[in-house]
């Protein structure tokens, strides 16, 4: 039935269950350093001097109560937003500007938490977008680029399909096959960080489970030195797609540490985050 995932499709995504980094990156080398970061919109203080480091090959998992500035982080990441104070460094080299202003130190993926596709482009249309409109290539290589990558995201023949006939994680799914596509000719298009924003949100458990291997497998496929940074307040999520944790809150970083810590640590906030309690140092927001 159109808008509904079929079992077939999800079952051609290989379930990845392990949370450990990958061996293939040896050293820990930094892909994104934020140092002394604040930001703030009119009187309100989103982050204040966040210090965080984003290391190549790792998957981290950014939490904390709505409105503290994970999205935020996001978009200072990718180069959408600048700070109003303190330096980001990519690859080691000082970022000077925002993307719009031509600044563009490493290619970076980024995933909307709503899908963001095009109501009046089919899959294929939208899926190759980037192509399209930033390559030479034929239109017959682009649909065999397309194809594969719908392929990678176990959705075969739907390429043309509207977003309208597709179901909340069939969009997802071909949101991802569109923020990753690159022209396999030239290998620097290709992304060295992705950023999720929310990926499985209203999702039910079931397609959460389809997205959550879906990041897993789409790391390995980066031959091991895959990296993100999402954002998610799903605990299923946070807990398949972990190799570090970072708990913001009050415009800084409160905790981090490995999926296994989670339940055992004495961090009042975490503690007070994961059982979803009222009660504790998290102020809630009628």
């Amino acid at each position: 039935m159109i808008g509904q995932d079929q079992p077939k499709n999800a079952a051609s995504i290989p379930t990845v269950q392990s949370h450990s980094p990958t061996l293939p990156c040896t050293e820990k080398e930094p892909l994104v350093e934020l140092r002394g970061i604040s930001k703030r919109f009119g009187n309100n203080v989103i982050l204040d001097k966040l210090d965080l480091t984003i290391y190549r090959g790792e998957a981290l998992v950014v939490i904390g109560p709505s409105g503290t500035g994970k999205s935020t982080v996001l978009r200072l990441i990718a180069g959408l937003t600048e700070p109003d104070e303190g330096e980001i460094y990519i690859k080691g080299q000082l970022r000077k500007g925002s993307v719009e202003d031509g600044e563009e130190l490493m290619r970076m993926a980024l995933v909307f938490q709503q899908s963001a596709l095009f109501d009046s482009l089919t899959v294929e249309e939208n899926v190759g977008f980037f192509l399209y409109e930033h390559t030479n290539l034929s239109r017959r290589r682009i649909r065999e680029i397309v194809e594969e990558a719908l392929h990678m995201i176990g959705l075969e023949n739907i390429g043309d399909r509207y977003p309208s006939e597709l179901s909340g994680g069939m969009k997802k799914r071909v949101s991802f096959a569109r923020a990753l596509i690159a022209n396999p000719d030239n290998h620097r298009e290709r992304p060295e960080l992705v950023l999720y924003d929310e990926p499985t949100a209203g999702l039910d458990p079931i397609a959460s489970t389809v997205i959550e291997d879906l990041v897993r497998h789409l790391k390995q496929n980066q031959k091991g030195c895959g990296s993100y940074v999402m954002v998610s307040h799903q605990d299923s999520t946070i807990r398949r797609t972990a190799d570090r944790v970072v708990m913001l809150y009050q415009g800084q970083v409160q905790w981090q540490g490995g999926v296994d810590e989670i339940d055992v640590t004495d961090n009042a906030l975490m503690r007070q985050f994961f059982s979803g309690s009222i009660n504790g140092p998290i102020r809630v927001i009628d």
